[in-house]
């Protein structure tokens, strides 16, 4: 163990696998990072030497993880602004502050906010209480009808969100979530040619650093596959939508990585769709495919290094999602691992050490393209890799002994 003082000590709360792959980074930089997970078999809790069990909505546990720490940070944006408020007062650094994470927190402080920005944005509305309901029919008559219903706060990977067709359809799941004491945001439902992610960077001193935008390929609200960089994305669409991140993390005072979720409408149109305040899954490219990866960034801009290099070291990098099959398959994980490097020698394999559920994300794996290579074809060779991983079968009937 490092004598103490001789590194900075860095403290995420959640031990998930984004925490799992910044201790995969924190090494390199000679840091064992700390996590507060909710018990020992958390993918990071399971790697990292140094880790506080307990809850992020206690403010015990959070004082644990934090104490000595050089940098508070998350893996997740789950965290009460108040309970980091007092870690502050108690003189905590934080990062990104609560001020700033708030906008991941809640949609609609989050929509409001960039809205006041003049940041391109669906039309929306608020829904607080049974006197706003009244307020969906006029909406469903000013964006015709079609939209989507959001859990202001705590939904992710599709869950909080509904897709209706009508106001009739809105009324109804308005109602579901205000019975759930939830406020709602309405928003109209636009009509994209496909979704992409701005990821970036900003460090204390103010210093930015953006990757190429992605083109992120969703599922049941969760996303599958990622290329990089976007394809067919103009150079002028992708600098307005890198630039639009850089300022809104500089306005919003984030520090660490952000992430900008944006709708490309058919007419070439970018919008701001959500916002994440970590690493994130549209970021995972840049282990393999990128000279720094968002996990050693988000550890440099929140240590106030000097930013690394976004450059990516490939001319393409497709990422595809291993998601938990309806049933595990009998054959076992390494089995799996075996077939899978038979056939693509090139696989860059990241696994986070969950146990196999239906539609949960249990790693990543990456392909890089050289010059030659076609985005379409990477892509494939992705999902069929990943669908091998999750299914321990071939999705085009591939046998090895044929």
């Amino acid at each position: 163990m490092p004598p103490p003082g001789r590194y900075p000590q860095v403290a995420m709360v959640g031990g998930g696998q984004l925490a799992r792959m910044t201790h995969q980074a924190a090494i390199a930089l000679g840091q064992r990072l700390r996590v507060l997970a909710a018990d020992a078999d958390e993918p990071a809790a399971q790697v990292s030497p140094d880790v506080v069990i307990g809850s992020h909505t206690d403010l015990d546990a959070l004082r644990r993880v934090a104490a000595g720490a050089t940098v508070l940070t998350f893996d997740h944006e789950h965290v009460s602004g108040e309970l980091l408020e007092k870690l502050i007062a108690e003189g905590v650094n934080v990062a990104p502050p609560p001020a700033a994470l708030l906008h991941a927190q809640d949609k609609l402080v989050m929509r409001r906010k960039l809205a006041a920005l003049g940041a391109p944005i669906p039309r929306f509305i608020a829904i607080e209480g049974p006197e706003d309901v009244a307020a969906v029919d006029d909406f469903a008559a000013l964006t015709g009808g079609p939209m989507v219903i959001k859990a202001a706060r705590g939904g992710y990977d599709g869950r909080g969100v509904s897709i209706v067709d009508d106001a009739a359809q809105a009324r109804a799941a308005v109602a579901d979530y205000l019975a759930a004491g939830v406020a709602v945001l309405a928003e109209e439902r636009v009509s994209m040619r496909r979704e992409l992610s701005a990821l970036v960077a900003r460090s204390p001193f103010g210093q930015g650093a953006a990757w190429p935008v992605v083109e992120t390929v969703q599922e049941d609200g969760i996303c599958v596959t990622v290329i990089a960089p976007a394809p067919d994305l103009s150079d002028e669409s992708a600098a307005v939508a890198q630039h639009l991140a850089l300022r809104l993390a500089d306005e919003l005072g984030v520090v660490g990585v952000l992430a900008v979720e944006l709708f490309e409408t058919m007419d070439g149109e970018l919008l701001v769709n959500e916002l994440a305040m970590r690493p994130h899954n549209s970021g995972h490219w840049t282990m393999d495919g990128a000279a720094t990866s968002q996990f050693e960034q988000h550890l440099r801009a929140v240590l106030d290094y000097p930013l690394g290099d976004t450059s990516p070291v490939v001319p393409v990098t497709v990422m595809a999602n291993v998601l938990g099959a309806p049933e595990p398959p009998a054959m076992t994980m390494d089995e799996r691992l075996h077939h899978l490097f038979a056939r693509y020698p090139d696989a860059r394999v990241h696994l986070y050490g969950k146990d196999e559920r239906p539609g949960r994300k249990i790693g990543h794996i990456n392909l890089l393209g050289d010059a030659s290579t076609a985005s379409a074809k990477l892509r494939e060779r992705a999902e069929s890799a990943a669908h091998w991983l999750s299914h321990g079968e071939w999705s085009d009937g591939w046998n090895p002994h044929e």
